[in-house]
């Protein structure tokens, strides 16, 4: 039917020119010249050497390596159970010295925290004997692990036992570092980082006849960190437990 069609519309259906012969660029099939193909046959020795010598070790799969780690673990807990007790020798530590009734635990404290910084603040409830600092003496054992100056907490030693106690008359009020200011505390919500990182509180801060009720209470799942902050403040202030109320 396209023969019937006007000229201007049959040179639109006009076949394509064919393409420009071009020489190939390689050699004729019947003029080429290649290299003799052989077989394998004398590499099956080679083989059977290899298959006879080679060993297979099968890579480690995630639950294989989950299992080990977990045996590991349990293996390592119970040699501490075990092993433990009997390598607790604290006698023979020469840097445990002084009694312990006159000794006062200082956990949480700040890496930025020295000697001079405990000794401001503690020495003046009373004379101190000795300031120890607890550090990581197996830290080069740990390469992964950032360096940090200290273990976060250290012993004071005072020279008498009462000074250890504190003044048993009225709570004494906690002391912050002049770097670190008391940061105010939200209505709700949990009570924020930026709180004081160097903080000391004395032993008459908490002390040990607190009743179980009231402490207990302030371990409630039902409170806000900034109700307990605000709770414990006012036991500690106010103190009925201590005149006898």
């Amino acid at each position: 039917m396209t023969d019937k069609l006007p000229p201007n519309l049959l040179a639109l259906f006009a076949p394509r020119p064919p393409l420009r012969w071009v020489p190939p660029p390689d050699h004729a099939p019947e003029s080429r010249r290649t290299l003799p193909v052989s077989g394998v046959a004398e590499f099956l020795p080679a083989l059977q050497n290899y298959k006879e010598t080679d060993e297979y070790h099968p890579t480690e799969s995630w639950l294989q390596m989950r299992d080990r780690k977990k045996l590991e673990k349990q293996a390592a807990v119970e040699r501490l159970k075990t092993e433990g007790p009997k390598n607790f020798k604290p006698h023979e530590d020469s840097n445990i010295r002084g009694d312990a009734f006159k000794t006062l635990i200082v956990a949480r404290l700040s890496y930025e925290a020295n000697e001079q910084d405990l000794e401001r603040e503690f020495g003046r409830f009373g004379p101190i004997e000795r300031i120890r600092i607890i550090t990581d003496t197996h830290a080069h054992e740990k390469p992964r692990k950032k360096k940090k100056p200290h273990r976060g907490y250290a012993f004071v030693v005072f020279e008498r036992e009462k000074d250890m106690r504190g003044n048993t008359a009225e709570p004494t009020p906690l002391r912050r570092d002049t770097a670190c200011p008391p940061v105010p505390l939200p209505p709700s919500g949990a009570r924020p980082s930026g709180l004081p990182a160097l903080c000391f509180a004395h032993r008459d801060l908490w002390p040990s006849s607190l009743p179980i009720s009231k402490s207990c209470f302030l371990l409630s799942p039902y409170l806000t960190m900034t109700q307990r902050y605000d709770i414990a403040k006012v036991l500690l202030t106010h103190a009925p437990w201590r005149t006898g109320e």
